[in-house]
């Protein structure tokens, strides 16, 4: 199995980012059921190492929080690879990434050495993935969505995540949900 723990997007902000695609020649947009905001990306795993995540991951507590989207951008630099809309700074959101990578560390799993994510954690939904970009359009999308901003949402849950590759794309299923404590107020 191929997995990966993500944070799930409610429907009414997964609309707003829906609404952003377009306007890139080429681009391959995101289908609703794969937008998410990945925590780690794991990879690779046999069905006890699953078994195994599921434990580590099921121990971790962690208070609920309210996230915003605001912003967007692409990596890849100079070639471009995939455009994102960013989460704004929140420390619930570094903290609960930061527990997560630590208790998948404890059992063995190093981040995979084509992991994105094994470097600083940029916190984004992508998008669309780019291939052979007219860098012109790139700009302009850029330009035109920099200040999009989504209403503020619950985080409650954070999401273990199956992703199967295929022809048209990954096909993301939730293999388990993990609730975060109640909100603080």
């Amino acid at each position: 199995m191929r997995l990966f723990v993500a944070l799930p997007i409610p429907d009414a902000i997964a609309q707003g980012l829906l609404l952003m695609q377009g306007g890139v020649p080429g681009a391959r947009w995101q289908a609703r059921e794969q937008l998410h905001l990945t925590l780690r990306f794991i990879g690779e795993v046999d069905g006890r190492d699953a078994r195994d995540l599921d434990e580590v991951l099921s121990g971790i507590d962690a208070p609920a929080f309210e996230l915003q989207l605001h912003g967007v951008g692409q990596f890849g630099n100079k070639q471009p690879h995939s455009l994102w809309a960013a989460a704004r700074p929140n420390d619930l959101l570094n903290h609960l990434q930061r527990k997560v990578d630590t208790a998948i560390r404890r059992i063995g799993q190093p981040p995979s050495s084509g992991d994105k994510y094994a470097h600083k954690f940029t916190p984004h939904v992508t998008l669309g993935r780019l291939r052979h970009p007219d860098l012109d359009k790139v700009r302009e999308w850029l330009v035109e969505h920099a200040l999009a901003t989504s209403p503020e949402f619950a985080v409650d849950r954070f999401c273990l995540y199956s992703s199967k590759l295929t022809s048209d794309g990954s096909i993301y299923r939730v293999e388990q949900d993990y609730p975060l404590r109640g909100f603080d107020v």
